[in-house]
């Protein structure tokens, strides 16, 4: 197995913990009704050759129509879905292309300074509130309807560990371990703006690193939302291994890029 598909592979089993995956004869598709407007958790998936697609998307637009959920595709293998692209555009779809840097760390933990003024633990019920008011104010993650749902799901989930970080004593950034056999992937890693600037994602970055070589886990993985994220995690021994070419397809609502920005 390539280092792509074991990155791949790992996608997957997140989506499994929101969402419910259903095989077909072109793909998948993830729905889960509870969170209609959660974009992973509601999509058709495909990455193989399109032979009808105009069948396939008739498909998926009676699936999530009769769910009231809004039909979207995500698209992988570009240069073999043109015809898939062409039909969706011909039938009033929204496209768009993202390039999406696929990171792996070097198991290798870049020490840094210690600052007293930082402590980081673990989400407990107790501390649960602060957390989540952290990633409901960060608008790339989807808005904070979707978040609480999202929160409360993986919080419950045994596959994620969630941490927060302090700085003097205020709750100020958080992240989480997703696992899954020997690989894990980081996620969520965020800061409240007014604490932004001051090194905490490295302090964040650092302490997970160190939790997972004391898990034993072998690759540690993530995935930047763009180049600048990107180059934050450079910094810390995190190797880029691939940028995957994907397209977003969606009959209504708004594009990823306009969420991120």
């Amino acid at each position: 197995m390539s280092i792509t598909q074991d990155a791949l592979k790992l996608d997957f089993a997140y989506f499994k913990t929101f969402t419910k995956r259903i095989e077909t004869t072109w793909g998948s598709i993830f729905c889960n009704e509870s969170q209609p407007n959660y974009y992973d958790a509601n999509h058709a998936h495909i990455s193989d050759t399109c032979h009808n697609p105009q069948l396939v998307i008739d498909e998926v637009i009676s699936y999530y129509k009769s769910r009231k959920i809004i039909p979207r595709f995500y698209i992988y293998n570009l240069e073999i879905q043109q015809n898939l692209i062409t039909e969706l555009k011909s039938k009033n779809f929204s496209y768009e292309e993202l390039i999406s840097p696929v990171q792996l760390w070097n198991n290798r933990v870049i020490e840094i300074v210690n600052n007293n003024r930082i402590t980081i633990e673990k989400v407990t019920e107790e501390n649960y509130q602060e957390a989540l008011d952290i990633e409901s104010s960060i608008k790339e993650f989807g808005g904070k309807e979707t978040i609480e749902k999202v929160y409360e799901e993986q919080f419950n989930h045994s596959s994620f560990t969630h941490y927060l970080l302090r700085y003097d004593g205020i709750a100020c950034s958080t992240a989480c371990i997703f696992e899954d056999g020997n690989q894990a992937r980081m996620e969520s890693v965020a800061t409240i703006e007014e604490f932004r600037g001051k090194g905490l994602i490295g302090e964040v970055i650092h302490f997970i690193q160190k939790e997972v070589m004391n898990r034993g886990i072998k690759k540690l993985w993530v995935f930047p939302i763009n180049e600048s994220v990107e180059k934050v995690y450079q910094k810390y021994g995190f190797q880029t291994v691939d940028k995957l070419k994907n397209g977003h397809s969606f009959l209504a609502g708004k594009s990823i890029k306009e969420i991120r920005d």
